[in-house]
This record gives structure tokens, sequence and C-alpha cells, in this order.
């Protein structure tokens, strides 16, 4: 992966490069030598004025939001490294550096087989109970769409998941969701959705109901992805502050399509979306630097 440097003053590309930077625990930084401004700059790769060096930050996001809080992560990297961080600095570098990542992944187009697969379902927070909206493209397993809110299941909240759904992919085959009664009108409104995939023989995207009462099967293929995140949030024993439950669940969204394996078919999400970044191992590092 090639990351473009260009200056931080003036944004040109015309620049050597001009002895090094030594920071304690960085070790040295490259500096550049800028010929249209005639300043000295360091390359801003995500970790500039960054205390702590990269593999220690990236580290501890991909641990934080795999398997371990961050006050275990803080002492791991205290025992193993010999580094004396607060369980904060750990939290402040999830936040930080999800919301950076999240607008890069905004501007990629994932290609997905169009089979979707929509529901909703209770997050804890602060002893009450948000609601996690959450869509997943099953060939790819590709989560696309994603919406956090405190209220209960309403119409706005449908109508406005759903319009995340058009964004991520404008005409699926189907859409599949369960029984709840806001569906069928939002599917209406957004896609001119109809239960067959077509109305008057015009072809029209298929909204398939899945009625747990009645069938007596759960919607198995977004139930397990639920399974997954519903875990790790217990993990935090329940979020605490609105403003941060959404960047925390948007970080465990990366971490489903761009870091981990998925168990059963032994790919990354993103690359059976024909996202190949072409990442090294520490993929949290290739996705920040990718972001700045």
């Amino acid at each position: 992966m090639k990351v473009e440097i260009k200056c931080v003053h003036c944004k040109t590309q015309n620049y050597i490069k001009k002895g090094f930077r030594a920071t304690e625990k960085r070790g040295k930084i490259q500096k550049f030598f800028c010929l249209s401004c005639n300043r000295h700059f360091t390359n801003d790769e995500g970790f500039y004025k960054m205390k702590n060096a990269e593999n220690i930050i990236t580290m501890s996001i991909d641990m934080y939001l795999s398997n371990l809080s961050s006050r275990k992560m803080r002492n791991q990297l205290r025992r193993h490294l010999e580094t004396k961080i607060s369980h904060v600095s750990v939290l402040d570098w999830v936040r930080k550096y999800v919301k950076k990542v999240s607008k890069f992944i905004e501007t990629l187009k994932p290609q997905l087989s169009g089979k979707i697969y929509a529901d909703e379902t209770e997050i804890k927070r602060g002893g009450k109970n948000d609601v996690f909206w959450c869509a997943v493209d099953w060939e790819t397993r590709y989560i696309n769409a994603t919406l956090y809110s405190p209220r209960p299941q309403n119409m706005i909240d449908t109508k406005e998941f759903i319009n995340i759904i058009k964004k991520s992919i404008s005409k699926p085959k189907y859409v599949q969701t369960d029984a709840l009664m806001h569906y069928p009108r939002a599917m209406r409104n957004v896609f001119s959705a109809s239960k067959h995939g077509s109305y008057h023989g015009t072809e029209r995207v298929e909204h398939r109901i899945n009625n747990v009462s009645k069938t007596k099967k759960h919607n198995v293929r977004i139930e397990t992805v639920f399974s997954k995140l519903k875990d790790r949030v217990d993990d935090f024993r329940g979020f605490k502050a609105l403003w941060s439950a959404p960047i925390l669940m948007a970080g465990l969204i990366i971490q489903h399509n761009f870091i981990e394996q998925h168990t059963t078919v032994k790919d990354y999400p993103c690359e059976r979306a024909g996202l190949n970044l072409n990442f090294s191992e520490d993929r949290w590092l290739e996705l920040i630097k990718l972001s700045y």
C-alpha cells in the first residue's frame, strides 16, 4: 500500500527528504522539506504528535474491539511491553480512529450480492435499551447499513434505516426483514418494494417478511451477526454514554467487515465485497493510514 505524501502547509507534493525527528517512543520519524513553500514537515499518517508508537495504538484498538476491556488492555501493555498508559487512553484511541476510518469507509463502493437481511435488536446502555438497526449482504457477509437509535422501534427510524440500505445498494435483489409493522410501508416508500418483486409487470425490489410466530424460524442470517455484536457489548457491560455508543458500535462493524476473518467463510467480508486494499497483518494501521 502506497501512502501519498503531501506538504502539511501548502498541500503540494514537491518535496525532498531532510533528516529525521527523534521521538521518545516512536523512534526516528522522517522529515521532509517542501520546495514550494520552503518549510519543513513530517507526513501525517494518522499519528501526528501521538506520544505512543503506532503498533501500541493499533494493537490496543484491535484487542479492545475483539475481546479485551480497556483496563485489561492497559494491564497487558504494562506487563508484556512495559508501556504505561491509562485505560482512558485506550478508549480515546478507539473513538478517535473509528470516527476517522468510518469517514474513509463511506467513500468505498463494496460489490454486494443484493441479498440483504435486515433486522433490529436492543442494545444495553446505562440501564436502558437502545435499538440497533443492521443489514448484512449475505453472500459477502458485509454489513452494509446500520442505524443506532435511543428510541423504541418507530416509523421514522425504520424509514431512515431503509434509506441507509438504499444508499449502500440502490436496487437489491431482495430485502428480508421480520414482521415489524413499520417495514412494509418503509420498503414501499423507499424502494417501491412489493411482496413478489414485481407489480403489474414492473420489476421492483422484493420485500421478504419472515414472521417468526408463523414460520417458527428465526432470521438466522442476521441473528448470527447480532449474536457476535451483542456478545462484545456484553463484554463492555453495556454502553454508558449515548454520544459514545454509536462510535463503539461503528468500531465493531469495522472489526467485522475489515479486520477479522469470518469464521464460516474463512475470508474477510470486505475482500468478498471486492474491497482488496492490500492490507498487511496490522489491518487497523493500514486503514488509519488510508484515512489520512
